[in-house]
């Protein structure tokens, strides 16, 4: 036993002594041979034997205290008694006062730390207010909070220390440091106290117990003895005292309230029974805290939910909804990263492996797992492969995002080793004069991070419901989303056949109306010649000069009418696609107008060498034909200058087309009259001229309207670009994938 004080059992049965401590005669000056085998009345008044009678009977394992001198022995200080019964023994352990130094208690500061410590908001605080309170109390050097994983290793969760001590706070420490048989003391004794770790241990007289042939069980007594081992870990740490109070929730050790002194340092009874107060205090409030913990964790893993989803439901791609705008779905829970993984894409946030390793990774979970949500704090024992990625994602959640597997979203947790924060540089262990390592708890730290390697932070509850929750609420977007597609093609498919069918009717209305006009404006034409021919001697100038016109007019309706025509084959016959050499095809165009080009002053520069592709030949000839011709007759210039090229790279329709890889974008620019922008879709309209008829070499005003139908057809564009007064640029694509 510790020999900071002295022991005496009794049988309850006779009162007599049948063991005593062997540091009796050192403290008191009565050797115990002289004390096993009488009564307490050899060191102790008849009052106070009086009071112990009346206690008697209510005496458990849980200790009593009383005060008292010790009359029978001369000059003796004040004693503490402190009493309990076990192991069919009368436990009597004596702790001199005057020893004690002398430590008042501030008790409306204690009330109004007690005050703080129900407060609290999180366990985290509650533990910080709990060590700087026992701080306070006991005066200790360091005084650490460590909280007990399901693993039994240990991590310093709170520290009140003395400035100039290193910290430990973070640190984590392997089950090896607090065996499973010091664990299960701890459950029973709610605090023990060791004021000089360097004590030398005082012996029972006699050894064995009276009524069985073995030494009393001490488990409850105070003054107990601890392990040597103990003892030296502390010495070999530089700690003189020690004190450590339990934290038990529902019978399982939760932590430990550990107190540190550099120097030897007895507490009194009463303050170590202040502390055991608050440390029973606190196990009984600490599952509120915890409570209040995942309810505040629970609270913000819904609200995050709940906005979550709001932009989910805003986004038409409810993919964008989660990433795009904060909160992301990273932020559904603690983690270090997350990947979204749909339909091929790869989207990551925060800190997460490589695109490709997560392309693996979705591969290793299609091929070996069928639930909708998995979770592993490991993923090096499921597959070692998991070793190229455990830095940043030893554990994950995933959930599958669709009935075909390859979608996910991917929560990933670093090896938990990495999480944690280290309170200062490592150290290496010190060598004592006699050869022993001196211990450290950074040396317990480096056992610790080789028993947790390769695993990270574990996943809550709370938390795989809380993923299991956002699979469904996805997949029932995914469902709506669909469901939504399904009914707008429907919609699609039957408004395109009514459009089909509506256009081809229009163009079969447009071909016979017009095929069937032809003939009689023939004869109405014919017949006017003939009047002209035969009857202009009988007509006056007048009469003439009706007829002329009346010829003049049936051959302009003619030329609409042939124009309609044109326009309708446009629309009717089928594409001829074939390889062609735009280059050969220009200089042909170019060829044929040369005559009018020369007797007009036009010149045509072919810029750039132009590309041989699928197409439709014919179209895209009448298409340049008609731009160049129209570039000739609208310029007021002596010398008209036209340039034929490849517009550069991001030229784009007003529909989007021209992209590179998939669009040839060409361009007849002229430094003609020019076209206000105000026409600029205007002059696509069939029939329609922004000049009279006599102007700029008359025509239809259909010209365009055709070229634009012909473009449309190889899923192009024609567009202008101009103002007037400057020229105009007319620019229109083809597909390359025809």
């Amino acid at each position: 036993m510790q020999p900071y004080g002295f022991l005496l059992c009794l049988l309850p049965e006779t009162r007599q002594v049948v063991h005593a401590s062997e540091n009796t005669l050192a403290l008191i000056g009565v050797a115990a041979e002289d004390l096993v085998g009488r009564g307490l009345d050899q060191v102790l008044g008849a009052a106070t034997i009086a009071e112990i009678e009346k206690l008697l009977p209510t005496l458990t394992e849980t200790t009593r205290l009383l005060g008292a001198r010790l009359e029978q022995v001369a000059g003796q200080p004040f004693y503490k008694i402190i009493l309990h019964c076990y192991d069919q023994l009368l436990w009597l352990e004596f702790e001199p006062v005057e020893e004690t130094a002398a430590t008042g208690v501030d008790l409306s500061s204690l009330n109004q730390s007690l005050g703080q410590m129900m407060g609290a908001s999180s366990v985290l605080e509650f533990c910080q207010l709990a060590v700087e309170q026992v701080r306070e109390i006991t005066g200790f050097d360091r005084v650490l909070m460590y909280k007990f994983a399901e693993d039994a290793s240990g991590e310093v969760v709170a520290e009140a220390k003395r400035d100039d001590l290193e910290p430990f706070m973070g640190l984590h420490y392997p089950a090896t440091d607090i065996p499973q048989q010091a664990r299960a003391l701890y459950l029973k004794n709610w605090l023990r106290f060791i004021p000089n770790v360097n004590y030398e241990p005082a012996k029972l007289v006699p050894v064995l117990h009276p009524q069985a042939n073995r030494p009393p069980d001490m488990t409850y007594a105070v003054l107990r003895s601890v392990s040597p081992i103990h003892l030296e870990y502390m010495r070999n740490m530089g700690v003189a005292a020690t004190m450590t109070i339990s934290i038990i929730q529902e019978g399982v050790l939760w932590g430990l309230i550990t107190c540190h002194h550099m120097v030897p340092r007895l507490v009194s009874y009463e303050l170590r029974e202040l502390c055991l107060f608050l440390g029973k205090t606190f196990s009984a409030l600490l599952k509120t805290k915890q409570q209040q913990d995942e309810q505040a964790y629970r609270l913000h893993i819904r609200d995050t939910q709940v906005r979550l989803f709001e932009l989910v439901g805003r986004h038409s791609n409810f993919v964008e909804g989660l990433y795009q705008r904060m909160p992301t779905i990273r932020d559904a829970f603690s983690c270090g990263g997350a990947a979204i993984c749909f339909e091929g894409d790869i989207i990551m946030l925060g800190t997460t492996p490589s695109q490709e390793q997560i392309k693996e990774l979705t591969e290793w979970l299609k091929a070996n797992v069928t639930d909708d949500v998995f979770y592993t704090d490991s993923y090096v024992k499921h597959n070692p492969e998991g070793l190229a990625i455990r830095g940043v994602a030893s554990g994950f959640i995933a959930i599958s995002l669709a009935q075909e597997a390859g979608d996910y979203i991917i929560w990933f947790r670093p090896e938990q080793i990495q999480t944690v924060t280290w309170a200062g540089k490592a150290q290496k262990a010190e060598v004592l004069q006699d050869g022993q390592l001196k211990l450290s708890p950074r040396q317990s730290f480096e056992a610790w991070a080789q028993t947790v390697v390769n695993t990270s932070a574990p996943w809550q509850p709370l938390e795989v419901e809380a993923a299991q929750e956002i699979r469904l609420h996805l997949s029932d977007v995914r469902l709506k989303v669909f469901n939504e597609l399904q009914t707008r093609a429907a919609s699609l498919v039957r408004l395109n056949s009514q459009l089909e069918r509506s256009n081809d009717e229009l163009d079969s209305f447009a071909y016979v109306a017009s095929h069937d006009l032809k003939e009689p404006l023939r004869g109405i034409h014919n017949y006017s010649i003939f009047l002209l021919e035969d009857y202009a001697d009988k007509l006056d100038a007048e009469g003439v000069g009706r007829l002329e016109t009346l010829v003049r007019l049936s051959q302009r309706m003619e030329s609409l009418i042939e124009s309609l025509l044109q326009l309708s084959r446009v629309g009717r016959q089928e594409m001829t696609i074939e390889e062609t050499n735009v280059q050969e095809l220009v200089e042909e165009v170019v060829d044929l107008l040369h005559p009018r080009f020369e007797q007009t002053s036009t010149h045509v520069t072919i810029v750039d060498a132009l590309p041989t592709f699928r197409c439709d030949r014919i179209r895209v000839r009448e298409v340049f034909n008609n731009l160049l011709t129209n570039a000739m007759r609208y310029s007021n210039n002596a010398e008209k200058q036209i340039r034929v090229g490849l517009a550069p790279e991001g030229i784009l329709g007003p529909k989007g087309t021209g992209r590179r890889e998939d669009f040839y974008v060409f361009y007849v620019q002229d430094n003609g009259i020019g076209i206000d922008p105000k026409h600029h879709e205007a002059i696509f309209k069939i029939f329609k001229r922004l000049h009279p008829q006599e102007k700029y070499g008359g025509g239809t005003g259909a010209g365009l309207a055709i070229a634009r139908k012909m473009v449309e057809k190889q899923d192009g564009e024609l567009w202008v670009d101009s103002v007037l007064g400057n020229g105009a640029t007319f620019y229109f694509s083809i597909s390359k994938h025809l």
